[in-house]
């Protein structure tokens, strides 16, 4: 691990409007850093609620060195546990997703429940006490319909998105949709590079023809995050308002997450290759079709788009100092039949192109920064406020956590 002395260092050189020097996106110290520091300190988005459908149903997520289980219990609570087994070790759960009526380690048998308790482990003497020896627990909330984690043993205050999110996501009803299409793609680049693609759209009309359809790169709508630069967007909040959807730009305490409703372009209503709607069914008590987008950004590691007719969670997890997995899921109407009420290529289309461009981009800039020459550049102020915001949130967060750890050892 690199001293933290050496990280302030480094977090103090960066120039403000500047990318970060070059330790931050290949170092593998800074990578162990960012774990430590931020991965493992946060909340962090880990699936929708609408993939864990049945008791029983579960997910692992693979967070840096962890791996955890996220699963419905019989009483239908979403809870997370960490997947080791507390008799050696071993994982309980192999499998990326399923679903069981007890999990059940495949080394011993050793059988616990859906709420952690160790129900059974065999010719273990008489002075062994089951109730000691449960999965140990990982924070877990779910806030309208997307479950996140955090593995320190105190978890920040996640109040103010639990609060905030009804008003913008509850008419969308995550909730009580189902999954039509979950999307993997591992990308050769630092996951802070990956989200620094996501937070501008400098970059859309030379690189993404399928997304630029109905995704406007106005740069006085989505480059300054809140729209007030752009009339269409105003408007557009305006009328949305007036609907009863909660539209306005929200920013959540330390700039780590935010709200905000935009338009389509034209007449578009959807991310379809002709603007039209890609499901027949709205979601949720959405009024009318050309709602937009309601975009929701939470640092470290997820950006999401709420429609009419379909909602969109993108997740990132780290892998390594180079590699970051990127999980795109589709969810419609929970009673929307596929080749009816919707195709599944012409609802995907649009996001597997621009992911898989998103993934060459995001590479090419990886393999550019790594070379000798790579000196930190200046962001756009027009074009690239959101990533500025972003990399200003994460330089933040690391000194703040580094400074506090340096003054615990100094007492």
């Amino acid at each position: 691990m690199m001293p933290n002395s050496e990280l302030l260092s480094f977090l103090g050189s960066r120039k403000p409007w500047h990318t970060l020097p070059q330790p931050f996106y290949n170092d593998p110290a800074l990578f162990q850093a960012d774990l430590a520091h931020i991965w493992y300190r946060d909340w962090v988005f880990a699936v929708t609620s609408a993939e864990l459908p049945k008791v029983g149903s579960y997910v692992t997520v693979r967070i840096g060195d962890y791996s955890v289980i996220v699963v419905r219990g019989s009483d239908r609570v979403i809870r997370a546990f960490h997947n080791s087994c507390r008799h050696r070790g071993s994982h309980v759960c192999t499998a990326e997703r399923g679903t069981a009526p007890k999990l059940v380690c495949p080394y011993h048998q050793w059988t616990y429940d859906l709420d952690g308790k160790l129900l059974w482990a065999r010719d273990m003497g008489p002075d062994f006490k089951p109730q000691d020896h449960g999965l140990g627990m990982v924070h877990c909330r779910e806030v309208e319909g997307m479950v996140y984690l955090c593995l320190a043993d105190d978890a920040p205050d996640i109040e103010p998105l639990a609060a905030s999110a009804p008003g913008y996501m509850g008419p969308h009803d995550l909730s009580n949709l189902k999954v039509a299409h979950v999307a993997h793609s591992v990308e050769q680049a630092n996951w802070k590079l990956v989200m620094e693609n996501n937070r501008e759209c400098y970059h859309c009309s030379s690189n993404h023809p399928s997304l630029c359809v109905t995704f406007p790169d106005d740069p006085n709508l989505f480059g300054s995050d809140d729209a007030s630069g752009s009339n269409a967007g105003m408007q557009h909040i305006a009328r949305c308002e007036a609907a009863g959807l909660p539209s306005k730009y929200l920013l959540g305490p330390d700039g780590q997450w935010r709200f905000v409703r935009i338009p389509f372009l034209g007449d578009a209503v959807s991310y379809t290759m002709d603007g039209k709607q890609a499901v027949n069914r709205r979601i949720g008590t959405m009024p009318f079709d050309n709602a937009g987008s309601c975009l929701l950004y939470h640092y470290p590691n997820s950006w999401n788009h709420f429609l009419s007719d379909q909602a969109l969670t993108f997740r990132i997890l780290p892998v390594g100092p180079q590699e970051t997995h990127l999980v795109t899921t589709w969810l419609v109407h929970k009673d929307a039949v596929e080749g009816v009420d919707y195709d599944l290529d012409r609802l995907t289309k649009v996001w597997l192109a621009t992911n898989d461009e998103d993934r060459r981009i995001c590479e090419q800039n990886q393999r550019g920064v790594n070379t000798p020459g790579y000196r930190p550049g200046p962001y756009s102020q027009t074009h690239e406020g959101g990533v500025n915001q972003f990399v200003d949130w994460y330089c933040d967060t690391l000194s703040r956590r580094l400074q506090g750890r340096q003054a615990i050892a100094a007492e």
